[in-house]
């Protein structure tokens, strides 16, 4: 009885006879292993080669890998201010350190194995690694940063370097295409494709990135454009049918349109930000929230600004603020926006970033609706509630604070610790409750008043802004700011709206504290009129 054995070779299928009486009773037989031996030699080269090549991309991967990390150690927090390194890390981490273990998965006993397979529990998720890219749209669109210049890493006060490759900038647009938004889509596979023009080498094909930019060209409603870059989909791939299919069809929308030398002068212009539309924005003040955040937009005049002062602040002969006055500046007259400088010593900044540090969270929000606490993308941050009794340093930090703004804070909540993360952002908001059926504002009332510590200087971005007077204060470390939040009246003041803007380079720390009305009659008392 025969039995036969098949062998794929060096990509060929081979057919070897094996019978049951032995080899060497045969010579004509043993000729036939001298020919698969042949091939398992051409198939072990192969094999060699292969691994060869592996290897070498590995050990290049490793090189450059580890030149970098000598970098961002010496100085985490540094490295990290910049926000293309913080979106690479996560990229790194979630997607090509998966692809390096698949690649080395066959050397079951490799020890990087088993150390990566422990620390995969630790790495960022999909989620991070949209979020970051989230981050980075958000720092384009805020501070109308070119997708080139974004990627070339040239942002203002940059220490670390960094770019993004035409594969970076590939994933960024492929991001937004997945969750269609086709605007910023559009942006990134277009960086990707004038990379790709440059010579640069990718792992990504023209085709695959005109591909998603043709799709998201037409979503963007340019018919014109997405039929000269589907014509070059197919000149960089002939054997694309469905491009075929759809360069017929838009053929057929713009039969009756512009001729074609028009449609190739509108295809030839660049695509930037102003190229097409952003899409709308649930925030009605997004104009004047994001131009204040770049700097413009304010509308401190010299008559107003003649109108503010810097004192020393003793609240009253405080005892304490006697020996120790605090420097008051105004930063704004109606409402009263004030600073304090050298709120916080050095020693006091570190020790409550250390006590926050291990409680760090996803920051929340109160949905307006339900009243449920949820995070939400226009906030951006993670943060930490320190008790005031938790530590003497931010004891000390509360009382002081009761001493500068003269207010209870029996019923003020804890220290809130908040650091800000890749486009760190708080868009536009109120910090009193809005709504009437809140059931803590019956025991300790709304929120009266806020201060603000700053626990870092920012390099970029970063500001709090105060969208509907125009004001815009820059984070400096030390420093504290306050305002009341309700008229005497106890009705909501609207010109307190203000947001975090999106922290562009730099690391934000900021400590704050919500003081409520209870406590407050003989403190704070009410006005005369409603207004007051």
């Amino acid at each position: 009885m025969r039995l036969a054995m098949f062998f794929c070779l060096s990509g060929a299928l081979f057919c070897i006879p094996h019978i049951q009486a032995e080899f060497y009773t045969s010579i004509g037989q043993m000729t036939e292993l001298i020919f698969t031996e042949r091939e398992l030699v051409h198939s072990l080269k192969e094999y060699i080669c292969s691994a060869e090549s592996k290897l070498a991309f590995i050990k290049s991967w490793a090189d450059k890998l580890d030149v970098l990390t000598q970098v961002s150690t010496a100085d985490p927090e540094g490295y990290l201010a910049h926000p293309v390194n913080a979106y690479k890390l996560m990229k790194r981490l979630n997607s090509e350190w998966p692809q390096l273990e698949t690649l080395v998965q066959q050397d079951l006993s490799s020890g990087f194995i088993a150390n990566i397979s422990l620390r995969r529990q630790f790495f960022p998720d999909d989620e991070d690694e949209r979020g970051a890219a989230r981050a980075l749209f958000r720092l384009q669109d805020t501070y109308r940063l070119d997708s080139e210049l974004l990627s070339s890493g040239q942002l203002p006060g940059v220490q670390y370097s960094s770019h993004l490759s035409a594969d970076d900038c590939y994933s960024l647009g492929k991001t937004a295409y997945e969750e269609e938004d086709h605007y910023h889509s559009v942006l990134w596979m277009q960086e990707a494709l004038r990379r790709l023009h440059t010579g640069e080498e990718a792992f990504v094909s023209q085709a695959e990135v005109l591909d998603y930019l043709s799709y998201s060209v037409y979503q963007m409603g340019d018919v014109h454009r997405t039929r000269e870059l589907t014509r070059r989909l197919i000149s960089a791939d002939p054997t694309h049918e469905r491009a075929r299919g759809n360069l017929q069809h838009l053929e057929l929308i713009l039969s009756n349109e512009a001729t074609q030398s028009s449609t190739m002068a509108t295809a030839a212009k660049p695509i930037t930000l102003e190229t097409y539309q952003r899409p709308p924005s649930h925030l009605s003040d997004r104009e004047m929230y994001e131009a204040l955040c770049r700097g413009e937009g304010a509308t401190m005049t010299p008559q107003r600004r003649s109108k503010l002062f810097c004192r020393y602040q003793d609240r009253g002969r405080n005892p304490r603020l006697l020996v120790a006055p605090m420097k008051e500046e105004d930063e704004w007259d109606s409402p009263h926006i004030v600073r304090y400088h050298d709120a916080l010593s050095q020693a006091e900044i570190e020790r409550i970033k250390d006590l926050a540090k291990p409680k760090l969270a996803r920051a929340t929000i109160r949905d307006p609706v339900s009243g449920v606490l949820t995070v939400a993308n226009y906030r951006v941050s993670k943060s930490a509630w320190l008790e005031h009794k938790v530590d003497p340093v931010i004891a000390r930090v509360t009382r002081r604070i009761a001493d500068v703004t003269g207010l209870s804070l029996e019923t003020a909540e804890s220290l809130q610790v908040a650091n800000y993360g890749i486009g760190g952002q708080y868009e536009p908001h109120y910090d009193f409750s809005r709504r009437p059926f809140d059931s803590d504002l019956k025991i300790e009332g709304n929120r009266l008043a806020t201060y603000l510590n700053y626990l870092s200087d920012v390099e970029a971005g970063g500001a709090t802004v105060f969208t509907d007077i125009g004001v815009a204060l820059r984070p400096r470390q030390g420093t504290a700011v306050f305002w009341h939040n309700l008229h005497r009246s106890g009705r909501g003041d609207l010109r307190t709206r203000h947001a975090a803007c999106p922290v562009l380079l730099g690391n934000k720390w900021v400590a704050n504290m919500w003081i409520h009305e209870r406590g407050q009659e003989f403190r704070r008392q009410c006005g005369l009129t409603e207004g007051d």
